[in-house]
């Protein structure tokens, strides 16, 4: 990308950084937002008073993991990628660029399905690992990428290189979809049910459906993350839920199924 000839950015350097920026930008307007009690999954007593771990740790903890995400990032870039131009990415057809942004998404989901739900069937691995990220009980925007270092690498670091690679997008490409697939994360996380939020209107995977796993009931379940629910249906991990409006202001999200025997 040129802005001048003394005045260059490159894509690689743009798909590093950018969605770092986004991260703070999109969950920093959450946090402005403010109480919000009548969208609230939980009320900002339970998201105070319930959470294992305090906000200034999240963000260390989130800092350390976006530190590994650029080093990896930067390493990708440089062992896969050009003289740092990606201009035969300006004639992609629309066609190819769906293609390929669907098929990171099917790939970081895959890679994420199957990675999660083993740190959850896994005791070592939980306690050790996992469980960092379910200290917040009740998740709140900007702790979405709150984990273990460990986790983030596999996760999130691993399955974000291998849906770059797999699906053949182009440094340039990947600034969108890597942006992309942040909002949605921070999105999954924000604790809030927002009337006309698309992410809910296009994606299954949202966040109620994440919150019912971050309770003590759901978390053999709804182990899908980020985009669709496919794996959790086709494996027999989906629970359904139901919106139910709080007396006090906000919803909560309910399972339709009891399954506290599994």
């Amino acid at each position: 990308m040129m802005g001048s000839e003394n005045n260059y950015v490159s894509d690689e350097l743009l798909g590093t950084f950018l969605p770092i920026v986004v991260y703070w930008v999109y969950s920093g307007l959450y946090t402005m937002l403010g109480g919000m009690d009548n969208y609230r999954l939980h009320s900002k007593k339970d998201e105070d008073e319930k959470n294992l771990v305090s906000k200034k740790e999240v963000v260390k903890g989130v800092l350390l993991q976006q530190v590994v995400q650029a080093a990896v990032a930067t390493l990708l870039f440089a062992i896969t990628g050009n003289d740092g131009e990606s201009d035969g990415d300006q004639y992609a057809s629309i066609f190819v660029l769906g293609r390929q942004f669907f098929v990171a998404m099917v790939m970081l989901d895959t890679w994420q399905y199957f990675m999660h739900r083993y740190m959850h069937q896994n005791k070592f691995l939980y306690k050790h690992i996992h469980a960092q990220h379910h200290r917040l009980i009740v998740p709140y925007a900007f702790g979405a990428l709150y984990n273990h270092p460990l986790e983030g690498l596999i996760l999130d670091t691993i399955g974000g290189a291998l849906a770059f690679l797999v699906s053949g997008m182009s440094p340039r490409t990947s600034i969108f979809f890597f942006s992309f697939a942040t909002i949605k994360t921070v999105d999954d996380h924000c604790g809030l049910w927002l009337p006309g939020n698309l992410f809910h209107i296009f994606f299954k995977n949202n966040s109620a459906y994440h919150d019912i796993h971050h309770q003590l009931y759901g978390t053999k379940f709804n182990y899908s993350q980020p985009f669709f629910v496919t794996w959790d249906r086709i494996l027999g991990t989906y629970m359904p839920y139901e919106l139910e409006r709080r007396p006090e202001g906000g919803f909560e999200a309910k399972p339709v199924k009891d399954c506290k025997e599994h």
